[in-house]
Parts: C-alpha cells; sequence; structure tokens
C-alpha cells in the first residue's frame, strides 16, 4: 500500500509537519524581589525589543508563575520562531551576547534556564 500520491505530496507534507512548525523557546527567570522593577522595566523595555529586532522571532509573550516554590519572583519569556532555522539562527549569533548582558546586568541576582520546544497543536 501506498501513503503518498506523489513525491510532491510527500514534500508537502514534511513542510507542513516540520517546516511550517512554530518553535517556542522559553526563558524562565527567578529574579530577586529586591531588583525586580528594575530588571523587569530593563526586559520590557530594552532586552526583549532588542531580541525582537533580531528578526529570529515573530512574537514573544511575558507569563509569571504563580505557585512559585522559588524564592523570588519567577517569569517566562516565550519567543516564537516560525522555523527551527530561526532559532537557529538567533542560537549561533545572538544567544551569548544576549545572556552575556543580561549576566553583567544582574550578576548573581537572578537564576535562568530555558527550554526548546516544538507547538503541536
Amino acid at each position: 500500500m501506498r501513503l503518498y500520491k506523489t513525491a510532491t505530496h510527500l514534500i508537502n507534507l514534511i513542510n507542513y509537519y516540520f517546516c511550517t512548525t512554530m518553535i517556542v523557546y522559553n526563558d524562565t527567570i527567578i529574579i530577586e524581589e529586591t531588583i525586580h522593577d528594575e530588571w523587569f522595566n530593563w526586559i520590557k523595555t530594552v532586552h526583549i525589543p532588542a531580541i525582537m529586532a533580531t528578526g529570529c522571532f515573530s512574537s514573544y509573550k511575558i507569563l509569571t508563575v504563580i505557585d512559585s516554590p522559588n524564592e523570588g519572583v519567577t517569569y517566562c519569556i516565550q519567543y516564537n520562531a516560525d522555523s527551527i532555522e530561526q532559532f537557529q539562527e538567533y542560537y549561533m549569533n545572538h544567544l551569548h551576547k544576549f545572556q552575556t548582558i543580561h549576566q553583567e546586568r544582574f550578576d548573581e541576582k537572578f537564576v535562568l534556564f530555558n527550554t526548546l520546544m516544538k507547538v503541536v497543536e
């Protein structure tokens, strides 16, 4: 039994399932309460606009964790890339620079970890 009608059909399926899949790059940051206001203002007015200006992401969301067991304030910033290639461009050409800037500005006042996800539905 043949699963694909034509080679074009197969290519269209591959493009649908792999090339058009939204990629979500998530930064989770636990920030000390003593610098929260300064950090949040900087994130919104400087850091996120600079990341979005790379052209690697199409949109973003800022979320806060309501029931975090950690001390401090926990945020998740989700950046949406339209393809894995766009994320790879960010990763290879921009990520280290932005992490360094964040580290230098708020040294030892935060914990950060990130997650790369694919939208399923």
